[in-house]
């Protein structure tokens, strides 16, 4: 039978030597990069109060954990609590034993029952979270371009580099693109300080500067050209954001200006318009999709969400316009895997302000699978094409066109790797 419960210091132990099994890609080979792990993830569990390591123990024998994370996001422009999961990992020698279902059993489990009404993950397999009623989120580009292909037009006189004595300024800066984003995570301050670490040798960070204001950042390092000269190099973007189009001009000018050094610019981007901003756009590998499309980018799903209350996440969007609309609408949510979270709930949209009655009739009934319900929600896919794709039902297709319009809203983003 199995235990899931809070990692004490000798727990955290076994859960690194279990994790870095899992994730090869961590690169710890020694017992000094074990040790800090080690550290990191104690110093973590102490003194950072919303974040959680959890083990599953079978027979007193840690057999996979997680981090659990204690988010706060701006949905559809209203804060809202939400739960994260990362780092799942699982013994070796416990693979195929439904450790990490249970994981995930116990995770949404307890944002729900904390009033979190919604939970995020980076999936390591879409389709193993997407079956337990993860939906997929927004999809980011992958371009690499040269510097030269930028529309240059503004000055970068504002641009210089950040240094530790600006984190109080960068952090009002994503603090207000923070607030004006749907899908963004507030940060706090102690997740700052490793920006300074090793500033200026592992990573660069320049900003726009005004009268002492950050109106945009980028956060980059250098990455050197697989056999070739050691002079050439990308330049790979970790951040960038920016609150206005003048500290966006300015930032693109300084990428511009790097071609003297820079071969590529590798830019991470949920912004599906971005490649209006490159005189050439073509990637560098130039493959033609026929008959004559130049590709431009690579893309990836990411981030997915779930809704683990249905009724509950209206609740907490009560300040939110959902577009004007007026509509009672019965949802019927499918849930398999979390079933006090399946069945029909109304809702009365009355000019666009979302309330839940006790009872009473309802205009058109709308049902879908969470996953999907989820993705609708973020606004990461619109309900026409959930309906055209046979992923939604109605009880009236003349509704379809309203019921597209109370749902509409921006792609979500979100820049918090957890």
């Amino acid at each position: 039978m199995s235990d899931i419960r809070l990692l004490t210091a000798e727990g955290i132990r076994d859960f690194v030597d279990i994790s870095i099994n899992a994730y090869p890609g961590f690169k710890i080979n020694t017992e000094e990069g074990r040790q800090r792990l080690i550290d990191r993830l104690t110093e973590a569990q102490e003194h950072i109060p919303v974040l959680h390591l959890y083990g599953l123990y079978r027979d007193e024998q840690l057999v996979g954990g997680m981090r659990l994370h204690d988010f706060r996001m701006n949905m559809l422009g209203v804060e809202i609590g939400v739960g994260g999961v990362g780092m799942v990992a699982v013994d070796l020698l416990h693979k195929k034993e439904h450790v990490a279902k249970e994981l995930l059993a116990f995770f949404l489990q307890y944002y729900r029952q904390k009033g979190a009404p919604l939970a995020l993950l980076y999936p390591f397999r879409p389709d193993f979270y997407y079956a337990m009623g993860f939906g997929y989120s927004t999809k980011f580009s992958q371009y690499r371009f040269r510097p030269a292909a930028l529309h240059r037009s503004a000055s970068k006189v504002h641009v210089r580099f950040l240094t530790a004595e600006d984190k109080d300024a960068l952090m009002d800066c994503y603090n207000r693109y923070q607030t004006a984003t749907h899908g963004m995570i507030v940060r706090y301050p102690p997740e700052w300080d490793g920006w300074f670490t090793n500033l200026g040798l592992e990573r660069r960070l320049v900003g726009y500067v005004r009268d002492g204001c950050v109106e945009g950042y980028i956060l980059f390092n250098f990455k050197a050209r697989p056999v070739e000269s050691a002079l050439r190099n990308d330049l790979v973007i970790k951040e960038f954001v920016v609150n206005n189009r003048e500290a966006l001009g300015a930032l693109l000018a300084f990428l511009s200006s790097q071609a003297d050094q820079v071969d590529r610019i590798v830019l991470t981007t949920a912004d599906e318009s971005f490649h209006h901003l490159l005189s050439d756009p073509r990637n560098e590998v130039e493959t033609i999709i026929p008959s004559v499309y130049h590709e431009s980018n690579v893309q990836g799903v990411g981030l997915m969400a779930r809704v683990l209350d249905v009724p509950g996440i209206f609740r907490a969007l009560a300040g939110h316009d959902f577009n004007g609309q007026n509509l009672r609408l019965r949802l019927t949510v499918r849930d398999s895997f979390l079933p006090e979270n399946d069945g029909s709930v109304v809702i009365a949209f009355q000019n666009g302000r979302a309330t839940l009655p006790e009872s009473g009739s309802f205009d058109v009934e709308m049902t879908l699978d969470v996953a999907e319900f989820s993705s609708l929600l973020m606004g990461a896919v619109d309900f026409q094409h959930l309906y055209a794709y046979n992923l939604a039902e109605i009880s009236d297709p003349a509704a379809v066109p309203v019921v597209n319009r109370l749902f509409a809203a921006p792609k979500p983003i979100c820049l918090t790797d957890f």
